[in-house]
This record gives C-alpha cells, structure tokens and sequence, in this order.
C-alpha cells in the first residue's frame, strides 16, 4: 500500500478535439486548432520575372524549328573546324571523331551522327591501311567557300558595322573579346584582329592588346535601321510625325493574351521619347515623369540596332552580357527582351537562349537576304536533305560517278554501315588506331 503510494502516478494522455498539438508533434506548417481555425492565409500575388515571363511567353514554331536546324548545322560545323585543324590530311578516322562528341555537344553517337547526313559526310575504307575514314562531300566543301568568298567580298560592309557599334558605345571603344564572340553573326572573318583591325588603320585603333577605338566619327553612319522603317511608315501610310518618331514596329505573336489596357500602354509607349543609339547619352533621371520607361526604351533601341547589324538578324542573349557596359545598358536584357514580345523573341531550343528580331523573318525566312546569309542557307538546305536522294546526289570516287545500285538497292560500300553505327561503341584495336593517329 505505501510503495503503490510513494510511486509516482503517470496520467494518460486524453485525445480531445480541442486540445493543442503539442510542438514536437506539430507539423511544420500551420497546425489547426481552436484559436486559428477561422483565421484566412493571405493571398500572395504572384511574382514577375523574367524566368516566369520565358516561361509563360508565346512559342514561335518556325522559329524554333529554324532553331533546331540551325543547331545541327553549328554542330556540323564545329566538326569541319576539328578536321581542318589536323595536318595529316583532308580525312580524319571514325575512330577519332567519336572523341569529338563532349566537344560538339552531341547527345547521339558520332557514328549514326554521320550517316544520318550522307550529302555532307562521305565515309570511304583507307586504300593502305583499311580503316574507316570519314570526309566532307565536295558539295559542302564548296559552300564552305562560298560563304568564305562572300565574307571577302562583303569586307567594307563588315567595316561599315563595326564602326556603327564603335560609335553606339560610351566612349567609342569596344573589347576585342567580345567581338570575337559575335563575329560569325557580325560576318568578320577568323583573323578580323589583323586583316581588319590591321589593315584599315585609319579608321581603328587598337589601344590595347583587346580594346579596339575608332580614329574617327562619321556622322553619316549615325543613322539607326529603325530610321529607314520610320520613314516608309510616314510616307505611304500618311501617319504624322509624332507618331513614328520614335515608334518600332510591333508583330505581336499569334496566341498573345491582349490585357485590358495593353493598347493604350503600348500606344503610350510607341510615342515616348528617348535618347537614340548614336546620339550622346544625356543623364535621365529616373524619378522623373517617364524617366525609367525613357532610360529602358533606349535599351531596346540599342539591342534593336545590334541585331540589325547582324547578319541573320539574330545573336545569343548570354553574348550580349558583354556589351552592356560599353553602350551603357543598365539594366537586366533578358527582362527586356521578353517585355517587348512584339520586337524580339526569345528561342530557347538548344543549350544556349537565343534572340531573333522578329521584324526581319517571314515564316523562318529573312526578308532581306544577303550573300553570307544565302551561302548558309544552302548549307542548311543541305542538312535538311538528310539522306533523301542519296542514290542519285551522292557521288563516289573523285570522277563525281553516281554510284552504281543492285536489284536490292544496294551500294558498294554499304557494308560499312553496321561499323560505322558500332563504331563508338567498339574500339578498333591495334593498327587501325596508330595509322589513324
């Protein structure tokens, strides 16, 4: 009896509606109970940003499907880039180039990389060593240079641009490095350091090792493209100078979800005023009327000229990071980009975001085509020919023969697609690898 009452009593716990959870049990949110069982969450408003407005823009589908092809076509030539560096001949193994893939950025095997293109690689045995060997066709070899004559004819106006984005930049200089991040786009060819930079010497200047100046302003090339649109607006559409001063033109995409209000803002905004690319930049203040949608209007006239002196009207938006300290573009570019969706589009088929100029293409096409840009077309075509018309286009040998085709639509030679295919996977041991190398 008194060791029942000396011992210590432990009650049980009782389970009631009512009774608080207990902070160790709680979760971790907010737990119900009697004193906040009527009380409402707030509604938060959803955040804007540019990963939200990417994510929720309009899709282009012949801009992206452009895209995709266009991908393939920088992978096919990345791999002519490799070949052309070897001096051992104008052939490289299969064995080799299945070393390439980390380097190109292929998500597939180099060996059915290869035959899915039979107009633009052309795969032959070693006539000694009897290895498989891999070539481009003459076909594309003579694209190739196509596009490098229209590059030398095309020299005066790749001079003419770039001095139009020395003389949009603060002070007139430009780093040599991120030039030659856009120099395919801008039409300059490998060396443009020492054929160009070199050779016209009375109108750049290199300050530093890569820091390029211009000698001298010519004022008749501070004429944006914009202006060119403005005046054909004015003249055959009758509209009055207020309106297409500083206008741009506007193709919203197919699909956009017009708010109430849109119109009168962009009517608003069309009719802004703004300090133009070439003029001198002015110091705006931001908290004045206007004084930030003025600051930011001038962003978009900047990067609309950018992309008008490319040659496909189009350049990789993570590029453009290096230009916004010389034209003294302050604020976030991707955040401009996709709040003017009617002026640019944002592509982001591949690993790298890309920005088109929507003004200058026409169902995938551009409108004003120009000789660099026709030589990479054909290119294009012909990696959209995959393997269509193989038996008739693809020659064999250096006669140009069409190859001959049996009853069972077989070529000599077709024996070497089961290796090629396996090829990435298997090695080619012992003689093969050292005559290749």
């Amino acid at each position: 009896m008194s060791s029942a009452l000396s011992s210590p009593v432990v009650s049980s716990p009782i389970s009631s509606p009512f009774s608080l959870a207990s902070p160790s049990t709680s979760s971790p949110g907010v737990s119900f109970g009697l004193f906040n069982c009527f009380i409402q969450k707030r509604w938060r408003k959803p955040t804007v940003s540019a990963q939200t407005r990417l994510e929720d823009r309009v899709r282009d589908s012949k801009l992206d499907k452009l895209m995709t092809h266009l991908n393939k076509l920088k992978i096919i030539l990345k791999i002519h880039q490799l070949m052309s560096n070897r001096k051992r001949g104008p052939f490289v193994s299969v064995q080799l180039m299945s070393r390439w893939r980390s380097i190109t950025g292929l998500n597939v095997s180099m060996g059915s990389f290869i035959h899915k293109y039979p107009h633009i690689f052309e795969v032959f045995p070693h006539p000694i060593r009897r290895n498989l060997c891999c070539r481009f066709t003459r076909k594309m070899k003579a694209l190739i240079k196509e596009e490098e004559v229209a590059m030398e004819q095309q020299e005066l106006e790749a001079v003419r641009r770039l001095k139009k984005l020395l003389m949009m930049s603060v002070n007139g200089t430009l780093h040599i490095h991120a030039l030659r991040l856009i120099r395919r786009e801008l039409g300059l060819p490998h060396d443009f350091r020492d054929s160009m930079l070199g050779k016209y010497t009375g109108d750049f200047r290199l300050v530093d090792l890569e820091i390029v100046e211009l000698v001298d302003r010519d004022e008749h090339l501070g004429v944006a493209e914009i202006e060119r649109w403005r005046e054909k607006e004015y003249r055959e559409k009758w509209l009055s100078e207020f309106e297409t001063k500083y206008a741009f033109p506007i193709n919203l995409p197919t699909g956009l979800q017009i708010e109430r209000g849109y119109r009168d803002k962009m009517k608003n905004w069309q009719r802004l005023t703004y300090t133009k690319p070439y003029e001198r930049k002015e110091a705006i203040r931001v908290r004045t009327c206007g004084g930030f949608e003025r600051y930011e209007k001038r962003s978009v006239a900047v990067i609309h000229e950018l992309l008008s002196l490319t040659v496909e009207k189009m350049v990789e938006v993570d590029q453009l990071a290096h230009f916004r300290r010389d034209f003294a573009i302050e604020v976030n570019v991707r955040e401009v980009l996709l709040k003017h969706p009617g002026i640019f589009y944002i592509s982001t088929i591949g690993k790298t975001q890309t920005v088109f100029l929507r003004e200058a293409y026409s169902k995938g096409c551009l409108i004003e085509p120009n000789p660099i840009y026709s030589a990479r077309r054909k290119m294009l075509d012909l990696v959209l020919l995959r393997s269509r018309k193989t038996k008739q286009l693809l020659a064999c040998g250096s006669n140009n023969e069409i190859c001959e085709v049996n009853e069972d639509d077989e070529r000599p030679g077709d024996w070497v697609v089961s290796l090629l295919e396996s090829c990435d996977h298997h090695h080619i041991a012992g003689e093969f690898t050292d005559a290749s190398e």
